[in-house]
């Protein structure tokens, strides 16, 4: 596996490859939900690129960009023995260096949800990743349904600006209990950690109510929501029932399917998670077909 942090050292390994390339972008960190985009751009690929950089741009002043978790050693030893080929890690510096001043902007899909509480968040995520398009050309580009709003902005991204490569959306990786896979799950207290697992509980209920007939948007947000409140640490910041494509929200019965997203605070950090309505689209065909362009 080679390990490359300069710009100059990724194009001459980029040269030499040859076949069916896919990236796996991450911040490092690394977890089981990771790792499955690992296994699967491995599966799917001839050689795998997976990079590892914790962007600071799309870190709001108050947010925990130096807190970060950070662990390179263990990372790459995981990415190692997942047979991953090359990995790029670069810095702040390189990536953003002296007087840079070019950034990708996508509008609409950008606004509401995840938008509207941190602003430029979207900007910074859209500019890495255009970067780490240009410079990793890849074939198929591997992301998490976790965050869905993520993958609808890279995915509008990459149809708007011609990007040659396919955006594959890889379902949610859960503990046990059906807590999503998160670095900043490493904030919970054991307390805490317990308690977070009312997330799922909301989403599951919500998809049980539209399995069962429910329409109403309203309606199912009020399902979802009463399920957290009956988890005193959970702080509810929003529950939304959107379309998986435009991210428009959705207010009126619909037969389409919808995106279920919510955030919750339970402690320190602040915990995302969604669903496609109806359950059965949460699977790779599903999800690649529904979310975004």
């Amino acid at each position: 596996m080679q390990v490359i942090d300069s710009i100059e050292g990724l194009r001459k390994a980029r040269k030499a490859i040859t076949g069916r390339v896919g990236v796996v972008p991450t911040m490092g960190a690394l977890h089981e939900g990771h790792l499955t985009l690992a296994r699967q751009a491995r599966a799917d690929n001839d050689t795998v690129i997976a990079t590892i950089f914790v962007n600071p741009t799309q870190f709001a002043p108050n947010e925990d960009f130096n807190a970060y978790p950070r662990d390179l050693a263990h990372d790459l030893s995981m990415l190692e023995t997942l047979g991953v080929d090359v990995v790029f890690t670069p810095t702040p510096a390189l990536m953003y260096p002296p007087n840079f001043q070019t950034f990708v902007k996508v509008d609409q899909v950008t606004q509401g949800l995840e938008g509207d509480l941190r602003p430029n968040h979207f900007r910074g995520v859209a500019t890495v990743v255009s970067k780490l398009f240009n410079l990793t050309q890849p074939d198929v580009a591997y992301f998490g349904q976790k965050d869905a709003q993520q993958v609808v902005v890279i995915r509008r991204m990459v149809a708007d600006l011609n990007f040659p490569l396919e955006v594959a959306v890889i379902p949610t990786v859960r503990e046990a209990d059906g807590l999503a896979m998160s670095s900043r799950n490493v904030y919970l207290t054991p307390e805490q950690r317990a308690a977070a697992g009312v997330i799922y509980r909301a989403l599951v209920a919500a998809a049980q109510a539209y399995d069962e007939g429910e329409r109403t948007p309203a309606n199912l947000r009020a399902v979802a929501r009463n399920v957290l409140k009956t988890e005193a640490q959970a702080e509810i910041e929003y529950v939304a029932v959107n379309d998986p494509s435009t991210l428009i929200g959705v207010h009126e019965p619909a037969e389409q399917p919808l995106l279920l997203s919510m955030a919750v605070q339970i402690g320190r950090p602040r915990l995302l998670d969604n669903c496609l309505l109806p359950w059965s689209l949460n699977n790779r065909e599903g999800l690649t077909a529904t979310l975004g362009v």
